[in-house]
């Protein structure tokens, strides 16, 4: 879990009044924070992801004055109509198309708020940006910069300084010898990269990895710029929306820029509105509130609400991104109210719930894979295209899409576990080998009504890996853990190896497929090592 540090001094100054250190305390766990270390000057507190607003004091303090009943309602965004812009290039459509930024002027920095700023920066990566892959945020001195601003592609051999160095390098030095570089260069498989670049032909951003040593914010810094690129524009604007506010808090003024070019256009932070049934609150809450209540709780959490008729109109800030629906609402009304003010009542069944039969059984599946050595991992059983079968030559003939998808990411149900797995071997390449990893799941197939079935599929990669290996690992789980014996015949795979590709039998009927994984998907994944792999079907098998 993330963790942000409360000072408080500038927490109490936040606030704009004077609260005691026990009433901050005490009110944090309310908020949904957990506190984890308490010191006589500062407090560090775990948020959850969902709340991305709360990775600043700034963020933490805006949500005590709610529950306070300091300020009450939504935190209005002022952004002024700036007279910048940027210019996206075609050229960055197929590496990272979207960009939106922000201008902060008039602003003071110091070092805490420059810490606090950065740890924000680095948390919005890690969660909405999804480690960089969709979201990457740079923070530039904004009087260091020539505006108009190009967002391009270069070559790789394109050179400037970059942030924490006294050389230039070029763009594959970057990608290769720095820290930032071998962490993140996996997110740039093109021959060209995509940089920002200002009107004296400086390069100020290197995204998602660095950015230029020209624009290094400093405790001097009074203005700044916020660039946002990403390959998911919803993405972009979240995270946007989560830095303007809280700059808007740490004193600057906003200023909009404009965006030129494909598909790209000024950032929309624009609150939203939702209804929410008073029904369904009480219904859900076990309370009997009455609607200027319901109000009341929900202005605690910085929220906006007004009746109308027996629904209440909300008004939701845009960094808010964890509220989808109504449910979401509900809880909003619950924190307002006061967790504490909850009774408990006895539930009205006599009898105690219980563990059906198919839990048991995938419980002793886990438990006998750990004991082999294997990590467990959960994927989506909705996967992208690409991962599912043109990654890994399988016939996408069966292949059950969603409609309307607004992700590639998640095109489709999945019919097999094993490539999410080596997906998952191939974001890991930084790590020690041999890696490990098998997951239990439900896959589906395209039948009258759709087929689901729950299967299990496990790889092991590292140099020595062989098809023995993993046959071993097979034998072991299905006779340990089941009293099952199977039996393996040659078959063949787009998956596997020929000649290291089999059957795995129970009975003389087909459960599944095992082999060493072939040259050709390991290089489709980027993977450096060989690896091995089964994948076999549980129901009808164990329960």
């Amino acid at each position: 879990m993330p963790v942000v540090t409360l000072y408080f001094n500038r927490i109490g100054k936040l606030l704009g009044r004077k609260v005691s250190r026990e009433k901050i305390t005490s009110t944090l766990p309310f908020l949904g924070l957990d506190i984890e270390e308490e010191t006589s000057d500062h407090i560090n507190v775990e948020y959850s992801p969902n709340r991305p607003d709360f990775s600043t004091d700034y963020g933490v303090a805006t949500g005590l004055q709610g529950i306070l009943e300091i300020k009450l309602g939504i935190p209005s965004l002022k952004i002024k109509k700036g007279k910048h812009a940027i210019r996206a290039d075609s050229s960055v459509g197929k590496i990272r198309p979207y960009i939106v930024a922000i201008e902060a002027t008039n602003g003071k920095m110091d070092d805490e708020t420059i810490r606090q700023i950065i740890t924000m920066q680095e948390d919005l990566h890690n969660g909405i940006g999804r480690r960089r892959k969709k979201v990457s945020i740079g923070m530039h001195d904004l009087d260091k910069i020539k505006f108009p601003l190009v967002y391009k592609t270069v070559e790789r051999t394109h050179k400037f300084v970059p942030l924490n160095s006294q050389d230039a390098m070029t763009a594959s030095e970057i990608l290769e010898k720095t820290e930032t570089g071998l962490a993140y260069r996996h997110l740039l498989e093109a021959n060209k990269v995509p940089v920002i670049v200002d009107l004296a032909g400086n390069t100020i951003s290197f995204p998602p990895i660095i950015n230029s040593k020209l624009t290094e914010v400093t405790s001097k810094s009074k203005n700044l710029l916020v660039e946002v690129t990403a390959n998911d524009r919803s993405a972009a604007e979240d995270a946007l929306a989560v830095v303007a506010y809280a700059l808007q808090n740490a004193g600057f003024t906003l200023s909009s820029v404009r965006i030129l070019g494909p598909r790209n256009s000024a950032p929309q932070l624009q609150s939203r509105k939702m209804l929410l049934d008073s029904a369904l609150v009480n219904d859900i809450l076990g309370l009997d509130l009455t609607l200027p209540a319901m109000v009341k709780s929900l202005k605690k959490n910085r929220l906006d609400a007004k009746i109308k008729g027996r629904q209440i109109q909300c008004l939701i800030p845009r960094y808010r991104t964890d509220i989808f629906g109504p449910i979401d609402l509900v809880e909003e009304v619950a924190l307002g109210y006061g967790i504490e003010n909850l009774d408990y009542t006895i539930p009205e069944a006599k009898s105690a719930g219980q563990k059906n039969k198919t839990t048991i059984a995938l419980e002793a599946v886990r438990d006998t894979m750990v004991g082999l050595g294997y990590l467990e991992v959960m994927n989506f059983g909705l996967v992208g295209k690409q991962t599912q079968y043109d990654m890994t030559k399988r016939d996408p003939s069966g292949m059950i899409s969603v409609a309307d998808s607004k992700s590639q990411e998640h095109q489709i149900l999945r019919d097999m576990i094993l490539p999410g797995l080596v997906d998952t071997l191939s974001r890991n390449i930084h790590e020690l080998y041999p890696q490990k990893i098998f997951e239990t799941g439900i896959v589906f197939h395209r039948e009258n009504p759709i087929n689901e079935e729950v299967h299990l599929a496990c790889t092991s990669a590292h140099n020595d890996v062989s098809y023995t290996e993993i046959k071993s690992v097979l034998q072991s789980l299905l006779k340990s853990g089941f009293d099952i014996s199977c039996t393996t015949k040659n078959s063949q795979s787009p998956l596997f190896i020929e000649g290291r590709t089999a059957d795995i039998l129970v009975d003389g009927k087909k459960i599944g497929m095992i082999g060493e994984l072939s040259p050709q998907v390991l290089d489709n994944f980027k993977m450096r090592v060989p690896a091995a792999g089964f994948e076999i079907r549980l129901t009808g098998l164990i329960f």
